[in-house]
């Protein structure tokens, strides 16, 4: 129930904000500290008061006590004698003195739990049965502070320290309790006073408070809308700078993802720009020639039919190779959409790779170019069987077409728990390191005059890792110029889509 409560308040469009969670915060944090400050305050004080007030009429109680004991009080309380008359009046002046000024009542019970004395006057002789004065009488000290209504109920006991036991040690015996009810009147006043001073000054704090939370709650967000005004300013078109907010970490963290965002796009669209104007140039390229070559045929009359043949095999040479540029855009373009789905199947890898090895040996015999392969074990994977077939045809396809004469190709498969390893090395060209990282761009040629004398597009490359990494695998290459490059593919043994 509270997680949907909680829920729905934070759905609430004003408590979305981060300003707003700032000022309500302070407020909370500095609101009620401060009101069970003022509580502790008044009722602390209401403690100590109480004690207070208890041990002072302790401390007269038992002077009077003294007193009673001294004058022989609980003995002679009924004696006509003058002498004691005298003395019980000055004790009963005492005791009426401190009923008046705590605005009480003191009852003298003697051990019998015969009332002897009560300044209201209504309870003398009477037998009063009482729990606290039984505990007191047994040397048990009590005392009950009721704040409903509004007094203190204390039992003080009249000890006798002149008896004796059988050993002439004084035994200090309870010869009587003092049971005395006092008013807290002055108490709840002063509690009262403090508790209005202390809403007074409360109600200062909460303003105080609130114009704080209101300060901060502006001043620690400005970083932010600063971070926000200059993500807008990028994006108007208005700057296409670095920004920088260091204020806070976590806005420098923020500025740096969007830096780093930025510095990807502007990648991208340089990338996508420069793949434009390749594929211009690489679509213009055999239209020119074609232009060319049929140029020349209107130009000249009366050529002769060999001279047509021969150029028209030039021109449908350049529509073959036009035709492979757009095969292979159109196949990468596919590779692209994130959409695209693989028909993922259980497939033997060692079967598979025979099969594109018998299909490309022809080619490999054309250049006097040795294949081998090599198996480490069995493998089956859950494969996409026409891209994987793609994948592997131009890897053994580029060593084949890119390498010396009477040169060779390696073709190594192995697999562990997770992965197998499909590796391609040769003894052909080689790649110059600087021009590793680049060999996956699209339209990208280490030799150009070479690539395009044996028809390569540029794209290969690219189609094969967008096919790997839809795979969720990993390509890789080390090459050393003029020796022969190595390219070594992971794919897991079983897909995981996502």
């Amino acid at each position: 129930m509270l997680a949907k409560i909680f829920k729905k308040l934070n759905d609430l469009l004003p408590l979305r904000s981060l300003k707003v969670r700032i000022f309500v915060i302070i407020l909370i944090v500095g609101i009620i500290p401060g009101i069970f400050m003022r509580g502790a305050i008044v009722s602390n004080y209401e403690e100590h008061a109480v004690d207070n007030r208890i041990s002072t009429v302790q401390n007269q109680l038992l002077v009077v006590s003294n007193h009673l004991l001294n004058n022989n009080y609980l003995v002679t309380y009924q004696s006509e004698e003058l002498a004691y008359r005298n003395s019980r009046a000055v004790i009963d002046a005492e005791l009426e003195m401190i009923s008046n000024l705590y605005e009480g009542r003191v009852m003298i019970i003697d051990s019998s739990l015969k009332v002897v004395k009560d300044t209201y006057g209504i309870s003398e002789g009477k037998t009063i049965i009482s729990e606290e004065v039984i505990r007191c009488l047994r040397g048990e000290n009590t005392y009950n502070y009721d704040q409903e209504h509004g007094y203190i109920e204390m039992t003080t006991p009249i000890v006798d320290t002149s008896a004796v036991d059988m050993e002439g040690k004084s035994n200090g015996k309870i010869v009587g309790v003092m049971l005395t009810s006092i008013s807290n009147s002055s108490i709840v006043e002063t509690m009262e006073i403090l508790n209005q001073k202390s809403m007074v000054i409360e109600e200062l704090m909460i303003v105080v408070i609130v114009a704080l939370a209101l300060v901060l709650s502006v001043v620690l967000i400005r970083p932010f809308s600063r971070v926000t005004d200059a993500i807008n300013e990028v994006k108007a078109g208005y700057s296409d700078e670095a920004i920088s907010v260091p204020d806070y970490t976590e806005t420098a963290h923020i500025v740096d993802a969007f830096n780093q965002l930025q510095k990807q796009m502007k990648v991208l669209d340089d990338s996508r720009q420069e793949f434009v104007a390749n594929v211009s140039h690489e679509l213009k390229t055999p239209m020119a020639s074609i232009k060319v070559l049929a140029d020349s045929l209107l130009t000249q009359e009366n050529a002769p039919a060999e001279l047509y043949r021969e150029f028209m095999e030039d021109i449908v040479s350049e529509i073959d190779r036009e035709n492979r540029i757009i095969t292979d855009l159109l196949a990468l373009v596919k590779m692209d959409k994130k959409v695209q789905e693989l028909n993922i199947a259980a497939l033997n890898i060692n079967d598979l790779t025979e099969l594109i090895l018998k299909r490309l040996r022809p080619i490999a015999r054309k250049r006097d170019v040795e294949v081998v392969f090599e198996s480490m074990r069995p493998v089956v994977a859950e494969v996409d069987e026409v891209k994987m077939t793609l994948v592997m045809t131009n890897l053994v396809e580029n060593s084949i077409k890119y390498n010396k004469e009477h040169g060779w190709v390696k073709v190594e498969l192995d697999a562990d728990h997770q992965f197998f390893t499909f590796r391609v090395s040769d003894s052909g060209l080689g790649i110059p390191e600087d021009e590793l990282p680049h060999i996956y761009e699209r339209f990208y040629r280490v030799d150009k005059s070479h690539s395009r004398e044996i028809g390569g597009t540029g794209l290969g490359l690219a189609i094969t890792k967008s096919a790997v990494l839809m795979h969720r695998g990993s390509i890789t290459a080390t090459s050393v110029e003029g020796e022969g490059s190595c390219f070594t593919v992971r794919i897991p043994l079983t897909y995981i889509g996502g």
